[in-house]
């Protein structure tokens, strides 16, 4: 697991440290890390024993399992703690999928990872909190009692050193008391050191609490990856659903309009063949072309499902885009060693990719050529579309909600993330613009 990098808050010299809030900061950290881990420590080891406890009963796993999910609050916690008093902003892992059978919750539960890795992070909290605040409260004593001992020593009661003589103050070995000018100066030393101690103390405690924080309770990078894939699919799946219903209102408020008015015309015409030929003529002529209208909007709105070129094969409809273009396209296609056939999800949306950035080559960028390499490789579709316009290319998502259809760069990066595919940008001003795309050839 690649531990994710934390912002660290600025270093502050020894000396002026113990007057800052953020040495204080982390002083408190260590105080609320204290009280928390005896609670955080019960809840992981609970957990674990019932697990343990609980395996023969299906049912009984809910409580345990319920306790490793809300092993997230206490991650949630500790992260808002590292935020607030450590200037650690550490992300939070993806929300947990929902489902649907009973058992697949269940397993769900169990292995949360996020949840697990709080549990852990419970464990291994109660010896590094003990050790740092026992460590910082330590040095802290001794070095407040240090500098302020000439001011107290007074109040402590006299006892008999090794010279045999009555004395007032703190000793060591049992007889040695500071307790003269010399010593007490001696022993402002020593506490004025252990003050700055304490600082680097406290900040070292800060810095492991800070890495414990971002390696246990953040998202992994595998955890980003697959949320963003399902938050792209989720998106495209909506997308698909808006074409869905753009679809069935053209052929209902469109197409189907046009054949009905076809149907009534031929009707007419039927009853007309006899008595007016002339008329009934005009009409099966108004059906005849109101018919090939129809057959062009349903041509067209197929041609939105899966383009027709396609039929013969990507490369041949690249070489049909590269033809139509307003412009001098270039294509260079080759086929790796080992390369498969790409499923048709796959080369739908590199086809859609190369008409889309084609056509923002041309009415975009003012480019006066492009240039499209198609790589098929065993596993993936490159393609590489290069133009030799002003550049400054850059992806702009809209407002994304229910029923949103991407267009643009932003709808084909949504659509090449929906496959866990990958889209970079390269278009510096003044050109000029490099879009790669690769795609698995297994996508849909």
């Amino acid at each position: 697991m690649t531990t994710p990098a934390v912002n660290r808050p600025e270093r502050i010299p020894a000396w002026r440290a113990l007057a800052h809030r953020q040495s204080w900061r982390h002083f408190a950290y260590v105080n609320v890390a204290m009280l928390l881990a005896p609670f955080a420590f019960t809840w992981t080891v609970t957990t674990v024993s019932l697990i343990g406890g609980l395996l023969v009963t299906v049912v009984g796993l809910f409580v345990p399992g319920a306790m490793v999910v809300a092993g997230r609050g206490w991650g949630a916690m500790y992260r808002g703690l590292a935020r607030g008093l450590l200037g650690a902003d550490v992300a939070a892992p993806p929300r947990r999928r929902r489902r649907t059978s009973v058992s697949g919750s269940l397993w769900a539960m169990l292995t949360d990872a996020p949840g697990w890795r709080a549990l852990l992070f419970g464990a291994v909290s109660l010896p590094v909190a003990i050790v740092s605040f026992t460590v910082s409260w330590t040095f802290l004593a001794l070095g407040v009692g240090g500098v302020t001992h000439w001011a107290w020593s007074w109040s402590l009661p006299t006892q008999v050193g090794w010279d045999g003589q009555m004395h007032r103050g703190a000793q060591i070995n049992g007889g040695w008391f500071f307790d003269t000018p010399g010593r007490q100066l001696l022993l402002v030393a020593i506490g004025a050191v252990s003050l700055l101690v304490w600082v680097v103390v406290n900040r070292a405690a800060a810095d492991v609490w800070r890495w414990l924080t971002a390696s246990m309770l953040a998202p992994t990078a595998t955890e980003l990856r697959v949320a963003a894939l399902e938050e792209s699919r989720s998106r495209t799946v909506e997308d698909a659903d808006a074409r869905l219903r753009r679809i069935e209102r053209e052929l209902h408020d469109g197409t189907q309009a046009r054949l009905v008015a076809v149907a009534m015309q031929l009707g007419e015409a039927k009853e007309l063949l006899g008595t007016a030929p002339a008329e009934a003529s005009d009409l099966l002529e108004t059906a005849h072309a109101s018919t090939k209208e129809t057959l062009a909007e349903l041509r067209e709105i197929a041609r939105t499902i899966r383009p027709p070129a396609l039929e013969a094969g990507l490369e041949v409809a690249l070489e049909t885009l590269a033809a139509r273009s307003a412009i001098p396209v270039r294509l260079h296609a080759t086929r790796s060693d080992g390369a498969t056939h790409a499923s048709p999800a796959a080369e739908t949306i590199v086809y859609f990719g190369v008409a889309e950035l084609i056509t923002n080559a041309t009415k975009h960028a003012d480019a006066t050529r492009v240039d499209v390499e198609l790589v098929q490789r065993p596993g993936a579709l490159h393609v590489t579309v290069r133009d030799d316009g002003r550049g400054g290319a850059v992806v702009v998502p809209p407002a994304a909600g229910p029923g949103w259809s991407g267009t643009g760069l932003a709808g084909l990066a949504e659509r090449v993330r929906s496959v866990d595919g990958t889209l970079t940008i390269d278009s510096p001003h003044g050109g000029p613009t490099v879009v790669t795309v690769t795609v698995p050839v297994q996508a849909g």
